[in-house]
């Protein structure tokens, strides 16, 4: 049949909030302009991220009651660990309550100021913990990335000439590992191919430099390889996986994604001398390294749930969802990021509304916009995500891209809930030269999207 239905039926509903534009325009005022800020009993459609959003299958349901709450050496955590080593290989394994946990643990043991991590795009926390300690994280992604409207595949692939060339300024002693993320949300959850990582782990090994991997869309990328990439067609999701990370050295992951859990995450690797590292800070700040900050109950779900999100049934379904959203909004000519990336959609701010500036935060505009059109809550990729002041003040540096991620929670919406997403976006783009500027009025040092203050520029 031509038509993918959702490889699952519900036998559990809640219930969504239903509000006026009257009541949308008070609450997003209280919430200082922030849909960070509004409280979920306020939101009719939540796309502000897909981590730990998901629904969980009544096999993971049932997995919980399994749950082994013993402080050390619980049978949750065996199965936890022989579940993340059938799919990675790796040698250490070790749960962590989320994936910056993982991030934060990897930084704190591995990096020192000055060093530089390259990645074909970091996301915000991995960022963010890189340079807490002082490192900088520097972005790589393709060259093909550049143009969001093209076609191309495998737009998430890291630049490998680029790569050499911060091997050659940085040198190797400089860049304790490196990583790559996959799928690249930065760059609009676009997949990373085999021979790309490949290529990259080939550079890395001349000059003896760890690759890491970020795992947290693992199998959506292995979706992407099996479905793009000539010599898979024929594979496993399982397979793809465990040859992605047969070459690396390690890797993040926050289970919240492709875990399909609410909560969870793993750091992992090969090295015994990292490995220690890992342990003696997981226990100063997690929790023992069985269990690392996680109940027996959440590891078995997340057991459960990385070998669900292999399921080739399932991800045919999701990336089925992503595309029919995806081919909406082409014909309508709302600008998108091109090819449809594996978890969201991601709309180019910056075309969709022409009349702001960077520093007029369109994708803030265009956020807001949506929500008091429909109650849709979505989350900015942009100049207030991953903009920085200009040395010694001044004016802020924008980036490259003002994007808009509508993230899709797993197993959550119906086709319904789609068509009412595409009427809002619709009525948002016949309207968007309304779209307002914004400025920030309030703002942390460290990840300040999380809970900035924004007003109208024009007030």
């Amino acid at each position: 049949m031509r038509t993918i239905i959702e490889p699952f039926r519900i036998k559990m509903t809640e219930a969504l909030p239903i509000t006026t534009r009257s009541e949308r325009e008070v609450l997003l005022a209280r919430a200082f302009n922030n849909v960070f800020l509004l409280d979920a009993d306020h939101v009719t459609i939540d796309l502000l991220t897909d981590s730990g959003t998901g629904a969980m299958s009544d096999r993971q349901w049932a997995a919980l009651m399994l749950g082994d709450e013993s402080y050390a050496g619980s049978r949750s955590w065996r199965r936890f660990e022989q579940t993340v080593r059938e799919i990675t290989g790796f040698k250490h394994i070790f749960p962590t309550h989320q994936g910056r946990a993982a991030e934060r643990i990897l930084a704190a043991t591995r990096l020192k100021k000055g060093n530089v991590v390259p990645n074909n795009g970091h996301f915000d926390t991995t960022r963010a913990n890189i340079e807490y300690v002082g490192a900088i994280a520097t972005d790589l992604p393709s060259t093909e990335a550049r143009d969001l409207h093209s076609e191309k595949r495998f737009k998430g692939n890291m630049d490998l000439d680029g790569l050499a060339r911060a091997i050659g300024v940085e040198g190797a002693a400089n860049i304790p590992f490196c990583m790559i993320t996959v799928t690249n949300n930065t760059g609009g959850g676009q997949p990373v191919s085999m021979e790309n990582i490949r290529r990259v782990k080939e550079l890395l090994k001349i000059y003896n430099i760890p690759l890491m991997i970020d795992a947290c869309r693992f199998a959506e990328n292995a979706f992407f390889i099996k479905e793009c990439e000539q010599g898979f067609a024929d594979r496993s999701l399982l397979e793809i996986a465990r040859e992605m990370f047969s070459l690396a050295d390690g890797a993040t992951m926050s289970a919240k994604k492709d875990g399909l859990a609410n909560i969870g995450g793993f750091l992992a690797c090969n090295n015994d001398s990292w490995a220690d590292d890992f342990r003696n800070l997981l226990i100063l700040t997690e929790g023992f390294p069985t269990y690392g900050g996680l109940a027996g109950r959440d590891l078995e779900a997340i057991s459960v749930g990385l070998m669900e999100a292999l399921e080739i049934d399932y991800q045919r379904y999701r990336h089925a969802t992503v595309e029919y959203l995806a081919s909406a909004l082409i014909a309508r000519g709302i600008p998108i990021v091109r090819p449809a990336g594996g978890h969201a959609i991601f709309i180019d701010a910056a075309a969709f509304c022409p009349h702001l500036r960077a520093s007029d935060y369109p994708g803030i505009g265009l956020v807001n916009a949506l929500y008091l059109e429909g109650g849709v809550r979505a989350v900015e990729l942009g100049s207030v995500m991953f903009g920085k002041p200009a040395p010694e003040g001044g004016e802020e540096i924008a980036t490259p891209h003002e994007l808009v991620r509508l993230a899709f929670p797993r197993r959550v919406y119906t086709q319904s809930h789609f068509d009412y997403l595409i009427e809002v976006l619709d009525v948002v783009w016949r309207e968007r030269a309304s779209i307002e500027a914004y400025r920030i009025t309030e703002q942390a040092p460290f990840l300040r999207h999380f809970t900035a203050h924004y007003e109208r520029a024009d007030v």
